[in-house]
């Protein structure tokens, strides 16, 4: 297979993509033409069908999808126009070749935090945290794979566990450093603060933004998951029920990063902290490998600045 991040300028592609998007326009003339997303596990490009042909096969969004064009420039992009395309054969793909997928033990990693879970002292937290990570055997298959953004960081399978097991790893070192935290009440928020992303985000190939996530959001879907469990758990006190949730609701820092409170408790605070260095390193990550330039790799509306790699 030829995958995106190999393409280059000129190129003659023959290959089966997935079409993430499909877009019907019409040009100034009144001519109707496509615009779609081709993806695979690499990364995507822009393709557009300018001439609606009888080597233009019926296809929707979603579909696996055999095309044949040409790789060009627009816009300092890479741009791939289409002369034909049609659904793809069953044995024609691999779905694995379109899952961006982490380059870590995805069992690894689930073995370390299910580890973690056992030196949580208090036995409320950690019932609560088994209900989630070891007794629901759906849920950890979902988490072992899922993703923990659409495209900002971690967008890939097993991209929540392993920003998950970041996060709590970084916030047991704060625990160390700084003993007025509540070890118990922190690593149990960090495990959890991201739970709601099971179903603000679709599995992949989809990757993306389901109704109830569009309309709720990770953070309150999350907290009504948590909420819904520990009133399963006898005995759990009410007072550490709700600062285990504020710390979930506040977990990005600030309102208009959409968490509904900001942080009132240290262990909020410490959360915030570790849950924005991990995202904003990775995506940095992410950027730095998205080309092959050694140079200034150009301005980051993330980061507002010009970026490059750090001399070796």
């Amino acid at each position: 297979m030829r995958f995106i991040n190999e393409l280059f300028d000129g190129e003659i592609v023959s290959d089966v993509y997935l079409c993430k998007n499909k877009i019907v326009g019409k040009t100034k003339a009144g001519k109707t033409y496509y615009s779609l997303q081709l993806v695979d596990g690499t990364g995507s490009i822009d393709g557009k069908i300018w001439e609606l042909n009888n080597g233009i096969g019926h296809f929707e969004a979603m579909n696996y999808v055999k095309v044949d064009g040409q790789v060009t420039v627009f816009n300092n992009a890479l741009q791939m126009n289409i002369k034909k395309i049609r659904v793809a054969e069953e044995g024609e793909y691999d779905i694995n070749d379109y899952m961006p997928t982490t380059k870590k033990d995805i069992e690894g990693m689930y073995a370390q935090l299910v580890s973690i879970i056992g030196t949580i002292e208090k036995p409320y937290y950690k019932t609560l945290l088994e209900s989630f990570f070891v007794n629901d055997v759906k849920l950890v298959k979902e988490f072992k794979v899922h993703s923990a953004a659409k495209s900002i960081h971690h967008g890939y399978v097993g991209g929540l566990l392993e920003h998950t097991l970041a996060v709590t790893k970084m916030c047991d070192y704060y625990t160390t450093y700084y003993p007025i935290l509540n070890r118990d009440l922190l690593l149990s928020a960090a495990m959890l603060h991201d739970i709601g992303k099971l179903y603000e985000l679709s599995s992949f190939p989809e990757n993306d933004y389901t109704d109830s996530g569009q309309l709720l959001g990770h953070i309150v879907m999350g907290c009504m998951m948590i909420r819904d469990r520990v009133n399963e758990i006898e005995g759990f006190p009410a007072k550490e029920a709700n600062e285990l949730e504020h710390c979930i609701l506040s977990h990005h820092g600030e309102l208009e990063f959409g968490s509904p409170k900001k942080p009132a408790l240290i262990e909020a605070l410490a959360l915030a902290f570790a849950d924005n260095t991990d995202a904003k390193l990775q995506a940095f990550m992410e950027a730095l490998a998205a080309k092959d330039e050694t140079g200034w790799l150009g301005y980051s509306r993330m980061f507002e600045s010009n970026i490059r790699k750090t001399t070796k």
